[in-house]
């Protein structure tokens, strides 16, 4: 206890300066910079992800370093001296929420043909649905590849990714190439994944911001839906309906890249079981079939292995990391760049601005903010289609990512890599990309000049 105390106690001071630093500049920036309102972060660096909100009461700073300190815990196998933090696997992608949320950033895919994926996962399913209306997981492999295990126990497989260029070329006779991947299935312990396997390759998300999402009255992302098109402007966004395991019965999806979770502290929970095997008491079983033999004979490092307090202590660590301020709002061709973004119809998805209301922590309530994002479903067509549908997204539906930290990916996490499997190289090849309901804006940005291509590049690099 006294180390755990100490740890607090060094980080406290760290946390309270830039916190302190982001309230006081408020007044002095021009209000398109407060993307996450008056909780907006003046951080620009490899950090720039990694700070609580400017807003938060300096003892909520306590919690925040204590959630902190479990999002970058390495778990270990059971039985171990640390029996609050044992419970590994037996299967999993890796051992820490950060190893694939580097600086609480954005992962990619692997930089090799045949490297390991590092900060990136594959979802799997076979036709059908459960007795709620979600996936369908594989029989002998479950609900995602783990391509990892403890020792004694078989890893599941392993996906690999090689590239097909696809040319393409620009109205103005500039041409460009996509980088379309082709995956494979190596080392799979219990059998071939089979001809109806569904299969869904997702890098890890950037982790900002996502209390405030979470804020938001869900009667307004309603209000955003049409899933009829009924004003036929070519957009459909519709809402997904999931299964909320704490209240039991379904509710708005929001977070994950299908909208397939209705709260922070079930994608929370969510993604310890699938990703490191650590169970909780929201998903208390351990995360393998009853074809994986050896993994069932193991120990588990406590029934749940993480329990509710620090569950809570993680989630409101997710809920809490702030949103860094936009950059050079005031350049004529940042200004330029948003202009040419509205009128390409960009904004009918990702919506620039939405209002959170009433929310438990209260430094996240009433704010307006600037996510780039309706949180709605939309068909973006077969070339970014997955095939596997999840409760109401089918095998073409993608939530709209929000933009706001898109222009810091490279700042934060070294690369730039953009869309659900990290296919696009640049912000450009991202648009190019764009199908379905999203085609349209992608050809009138396809027409536009050089200057002007590269005018809504600044703008979203501002974001």
């Amino acid at each position: 206890m006294k180390m755990r105390k100490l740890t607090l106690a060094i980080f406290a001071p760290l946390l309270i300066a830039p916190a302190i630093a982001g309230v006081a500049s408020h007044h002095a920036h021009h209000p398109d910079e407060l993307s996450g309102g008056q909780t907006t972060v003046f951080v620009t660096n490899r950090n720039a992800f990694a700070s609580p909100v400017s807003n938060l009461p300096v003892p909520d700073l306590r919690t925040f370093a204590s959630g902190n300190r479990l999002f970058n815990t390495n778990w270990v196998i059971a039985p171990a001296s640390v029996n609050k933090l044992d419970g590994l696997g037996p299967v999993f992608n890796r051992v820490s929420c950060s190893a694939c949320h580097l600086r609480d950033g954005r992962g990619q895919p692997p930089e090799g043909d045949d490297a390991p994926m590092m900060s990136m996962l594959v979802r799997l399913s076979v036709p059908g649905k459960d007795e709620r209306g979600s996936i369908k997981p594989h029989p002998a492999y479950g609900d995602q590849l783990n391509d990892r295990a403890i020792p004694g126990v078989p890893a599941e497989g392993r996906a690999v990714v090689k590239y097909e260029m696809v040319s393409g070329s620009f109205a103005d006779g500039s041409t460009y190439e996509l980088a379309k991947p082709v995956y494979t299935f190596k080392d799979l312990a219990f059998g071939p994944l089979g001809a109806d396997i569904q299969f869904s390759p997702r890098v890890a998300s950037q982790m900002i911001g996502l209390g405030l999402l979470e804020a938001v009255p869900e009667k307004d992302i309603e209000a955003l839906a049409d899933e009829h098109d009924a004003d036929g402007d070519g957009i459909s966004g519709k809402v997904n309906r999931v299964w909320d395991v704490m209240q039991q019965k379904k509710t708005l999806g929001r977070f994950g890249w299908k909208a397939n979770q209705p709260s922070l502290k079930q994608q929370n929970a969510g993604a310890l079981s699938g990703d490191i095997g650590i169970t909780t008491s929201l998903f208390p079983k351990q995360n393998v079939t009853d074809a994986q033999k050896d993994a069932g004979k193991t120990i588990a490092g406590g029934e749940p292995e993480l329990s509710d307090d620090d569950l809570s202590t993680l989630t409101f660590y997710t809920r809490v990391l702030g949103v860094p301020a936009r950059r050079n709002v005031n350049d004529p061709i940042v200004r330029q760049g948003e202009k040419l973004f509205h009128d390409a119809g960009c904004a009918k998805c990702h919506t620039p601005t939405m209002q959170t209301g009433e929310y438990e922590i209260a430094a996240l309530a009433n704010q307006t903010i600037h996510p780039y994002s309706d949180l709605l479903l939309h068909d973006m067509g077969d070339d970014l289609a997955d095939g596997r549908a999840d409760w109401d997204a089918d095998g073409k539906e993608w939530r709209t990512p929000p933009l706001w930290g898109v222009g810091l990916f490279d700042v934060v996490n070294g690369h730039t890599r953009y869309l659900h499997d990290g296919r696009a190289r640049t912000m450009m090849e991202a648009v190019m990309w764009h199908g379905g309901e999203g085609e349209a804006s992608r050809e009138k940005v396809r027409k536009m000049n050089k200057a002007d291509r590269e005018a809504l590049i600044k703008f979203l690099e501002s974001l």
